[in-house]
Parts: structure tokens; C-alpha cells; sequence
């Protein structure tokens, strides 16, 4: 079978490649079974690094691609599917005949202030939405731009730079794609947020109008690196009117440049109102708990049904197929085949009946939660000399000095989690399970930042430079932070969700994953990625 007549998992023909880079091949196709052209995306995984790392970035890939999929936005090149493919994740995308803002400066050179301000316009109004949902998009740059021959603006690869280690400096030393667009934080190797989306739309709009990046080039990348990560940048000639906005966007800390949604703001008033932006809801998503189990065997059966069907839905969305949404909304309209008929006339009252007794069972359902959770309170019990603990959990935004369990529940593959009452002590419990020492460790944050930092192994803080002074800055810039859905994923290894909550109230939830190892009888945090 030839390159060009390939198929990817049996139903993506693979047509014509129309480009390539640090991440991957892209790949003109079709789908077969829909009849559409899309957009296929091989991801290239790490090579010499053995089983574990591939893995992990398999892993991550996966993650990142179902995170994308939930942005739908006119702006955002949709995800339409992930599959695995001969051993490596590949995207499945809306196809845009288009070129992207590199070429178009590669070949054309520098374009006006005039020309940028609409551009600028839509790329700020897809990245404020996906900042909205949570989303950030790691690898702003005028590669991941795409300029449609209608005149479309389309961002491309949402959080797929950290799913395959693109534009990091890899163990060997080496570094995967260009750091011309990184942010100072980034490029010191801190974890990319939406600050970081903010510079490094601000280092495109800057090439835009400048012809080259705001830190110059260079053939040492290394050299390149640590001059993006001082943040001196070589001030604007051709900006013009946008030249203030620039200089704000590229402000050396995160927390003085402003927010996506002020920036948009900005450039509308540049624009005078002129390009028009998107408004598009809220991405809704699948919720993660499982339903609440009953006694009465008719509504676990009900429960496990609508866990089915709501897990089907979820996979349909995420491949945007039609065809599917419409025979699971035609399934649930009408009695399944072989089943026996409902007399039209007796259904209004079945129908109510149902309803009926849904509200019972949801009040039950509640009772019963409420119940188990008064009773299964950690803390003394009430035969105990000592009165049980009345206040509430702290919020992620307070600061408890002694360490608490975040109130998301974790996953059910996770431990119970360790009560909230301990003494500090219990934070270096060798009994401890990896999931407990974890969800311990970010019940300490962004408060104790003291303790947080006495579980961290030597080696993790070796590795990143870590001192307590730059640990205590970094937990600085947030009011909250809690971890859900911890996953053992070996004797010594977690994936995990953390959200992080900024002073002003937003959130950004980011997966990640964690190896653990033991120093002195207590389980630290060896590395994460």
C-alpha cells in the first residue's frame, strides 16, 4: 500500500500531505464513512526515550485532543476525533483551505497595522472564548494561524504543543521547536497559562507588523531561550496605534498584562467595531461523577442506562458526527424494534407516571447521599470525649494551615481520601498512598507553601532550579487551587486534573502527570509533566 492510499483506522483516506513540522505531518483526507474532506494530523511521539515516555505522551495527547474538542468556535479549527494509529495518536480536523500567517510573511513580508487590527481582532475573540472554557492554548504562534482564502482567521493545534513536548527543552538538552513566541515564565520553564497565551499573541501581532519576532532570532536556541526568558524585547518601529497595546501584551511579569477579554476589547476600539466577533455559549461537557446507586433495582437499572447512553453521546459529540447524533435522538423518540407497542392514548399518563416517580427517586437519591455523607464524616465519632469538627471544608480560595483534602471527589479508582482534621504531621505519613500524599499535597496549597515545599524530592527540585522563595512567588499568583479525577497509573505513577483559581475568579483546569518516590519514608512529588 502506497503513502498517498493509506487509511487511518479504517476509515480515513489519506490523501494528499500538505504540511509538516516539529509536531507532525498533516494530512489532506477523507472520511469515508461521512463523505467529508478533513484535515489529518499524525502526531510524531518522543524517539529514544523509552516505553514510559511514549506512553506518557500518548497519554497526553489523547487528553489534550478531547480538552480541544469542547472549543467550538468560528474562529477555532474543530477536533473532530482522535484515534490511535499504528502506535501514535492522529487528529481528525476541519480541513481550511488556507495558508498560514508564517507563510503569508514569509512570502509576502510585514503587513500594515491596518491589516493586523482585524486579524488581531478574531484571534482574540476564539482565545478569550477558549480562556472562558478553561482552555489554554500553550503555542500562540503565526504557524498555528491560518489564513482562509475567504478571509477566515482559524487558530489551529489547541493545547497540542504539550501533548507531544513541542517548543520544551527535552532531557537531552535539546530543544523541540522555536521559542521566538514563548513567554518569559514559559521559557523558564513554569507551567503556561493564560498570561502566557496573552504574550505570545502579542509576540505574533508583533512579527506581524515587524517582520521578525520581538526577541529577534537566533541559530543558538539555547542563547534564544535564555533572552526570551529575561524578557528584554527590541521596542516596536512599525507599530504604530497598536504599538501601547503591544507593549502591554508583552509585559515581562503575567500579572501585569491584561486579560484576553480586555485585549479584545482594546482592538475593537482600535477597529472601531468594525470586524465582527463570535459569541458562542460555554462548551457543555460530560459530567464526571458516576449516578448515585440505589437500592431498588429498577432505578440502578436506570441509572446504568442513562450512564450508557450519556458515555454514547459524549463519543458521538466528540466526533461531530451527525448521522450518529440523529439516530441516537431517533432511538429515543421511538420504542426499540421487537419491542411491544404503547397505545398513543395511554401514553400522556405513562409519561407523567415516569416523571412521577423520577421525582421520588431523585428525593430519595438525595436523602440517601445526605445521609451517608453526615455518616461517613471524618473526624471522632459521636461516642468520642471529643465534639465532632461543625465547620465547613475550607474553600480553595482560603489558605488552611493544616493540610486538607480539596472538596472535588476523586476518582473511583482513587483511595479515600485522608481526613481533613489531621494533624500537620500527617503530611509525612509513610502509610500514606500515593493518591492520599498527592491529594494531601495540593490541600496544603496556595497557603502552606512552607510544607508544600518539604514534599518535593531533591531530584524535582534539582532538575527545575526550584527554591523556596521561587516556589512561594509562583503559588502567589493564585487564591485556590484543588485536584479531581487521580488515577493510579502505576505502583509509583498518577494522572491527575488540577484547577487553578486566580485572585479575579477564573479557572483554568489542566491535566497532569505525576511520578512519586519515597524520601525518608514519605511520598513526594519526583516530577510532573
Amino acid at each position: 500500500m502506497t503513502e498517498e492510499s493509506r487509511q487511518v483506522a479504517g476509515r480515513y483516506q489519506l490523501v494528499e500531505l500538505i504540511g509538516s513540522g516539529a509536531m507532525g505531518m498533516v494530512w489532506r483526507g477523507e472520511d469515508k464513512i461521512l463523505g467529508r474532506v478533513v484535515a489529518v494530523k499524525e502526531l510524531l511521539m518522543p524517539v529514544n526515550q523509552g516505553e514510559e515516555k511514549v506512553a506518557e505522551a500518548k497519554s497526553r495527547a489523547m487528553r489534550e485532543a478531547r480538552i480541544a474538542a469542547r472549543l467550538q468556535h468560528p474562529n477555532a479549527i474543530s477536533v473532530f476525533n482522535v484515534v490511535e494509529h499504528e502506535d501514535r495518536p492522529w487528529l481528525i480536523m476541519e480541513y481550511l483551505p488556507s495558508r498560514s500567517l508564517s507563510a503569508k510573511l514569509h512570502e509576502d513580508g510585514p503587513m500594515t497595522v491596518d491589516e493586523v487590527i482585524p486579524v488581531a481582532v478574531q484571534l482574540a475573540g476564539v482565545l478569550a472564548a477558549a480562556h472562558r472554557a478553561g482552555i489554554v492554548h500553550r503555542d500562540v504562534k503565526p504557524g498555528n494561524i491560518l489564513l482562509g482564502e475567504d478571509g477566515t482567521v482559524k487558530v489551529t493545534d489547541f493545547g497540542i504543543s504539550r501533548a507531544v513536548g513541542d517548543v520544551t527543552l527535552t532531557a537531552t538538552g535539546e530543544i523541540s521547536g522555536t521559542p521566538a513566541f514563548l513567554a518569559p515564565e514559559a521559557a523558564r520553564g513554569e507551567e503556561a497559562t493564560f498570561p502566557s497565551d496573552v504574550f505570545a499573541l502579542g509576540a505574533t501581532l508583533y512579527m506581524a507588523v515587524e517582520g521578525a519576532p520581538p526577541f529577534g532570532t537566533a541559530d543558538n536556541a539555547i542563547a534564544l531561550l535564555y533572552r526570551v526568558s529575561s524578557g528584554e524585547i527590541i521596542p516596536p518601529e512599525r507599530a504604530g496605534r497598536l504599538e501601547p497595546l503591544l507593549l502591554k501584551l508583552l509585559e515581562l511579569k503575567p500579572e501585569d498584562r491584561p486579560s484576553m477579554t480586555e485585549v479584545l476589547a482594546e482592538l475593537r476600539e482600535l477597529d472601531g467595531g468594525v470586524t465582527p466577533v463570535a459569541t458562542v455559549p460555554e462548551p457543555l461537557t460530560l459530567p464526571r461523577t458516576k449516578p448515585v446507586a440505589l437500592a431498588a433495582s429498577a432505578s440502578a437499572a436506570a441509572a446504568a442506562d442513562s450512564e450508557a447512553a450519556g458515555s454514547k453521546a459524549g463519543s458521538e459529540a466528540a466526533d461531530s458526527e451527525a448521522v450518529g447524533s440523529g439516530a441516537a435522538g431517533s432511538s429515543a423518540a421511538s420504542a426499540p424494534p421487537g419491542s411491544p407497542g404503547v397505545d398513543r392514548r395511554r401514553r400522556p399518563m405513562i409519561l407523567a407516571g415516569i416523571g412521577a416517580l423520577l421525582v421520588v427517586l431523585a428525593v430519595v437519591a438525595i436523602v440517601l447521599v445526605n445521609r451517608n455523607t453526615s455518616g461517613n464524616t471524618a473526624g471522632p465519632s459521636p461516642s468520642s470525649s471529643q465534639p465532632p469538627a461543625s465547620s465547613p471544608a475550607p474553600s480553595p480560595s482560603e489558605s488552611p494551615a493544616t493540610p486538607t483534602i480539596p472538596t472535588t471527589p476523586p476518582s473511583s479508582s482513587s483511595a479515600p481520601p485522608t481526613s481533613s482534621s489531621a494533624p500537620p504531621s500527617s503530611s509525612a505519613n509513610p502509610s500514606q498512598t500515593t493518591v492520599q500524599a498527592l491529594q494531601n499535597y495540593f490541600g496544603l496549597l496556595p497557603g502552606n507553601t512552607d510544607t508544600g515545599f518539604t514534599l518535593l524530592s531533591k531530584n524535582f527540585l534539582a532538575k527545575r532550579g526550584q527554591t523556596l522563595d521561587s516556589y512561594k512567588r509562583y503559588w502567589r499568583q493564585f487564591s485556590g487551587v484543588s485536584v479531581s479525577n487521580v488515577q493510579q497509573t502505576g505502583s509509583d505513577t498518577l494522572n491527575a486534573d488540577v484547577t487553578y483559581i486566580r485572585p479575579g475568579g477564573g479557572k483554568e483546569t489542566d491535566p497532569h502527570h505525576y511520578r512519586m518516590v519515597q524520601e525518608d519514608g514519605v511520598w513526594k512529588i519526583d516530577s510532573e509533566s
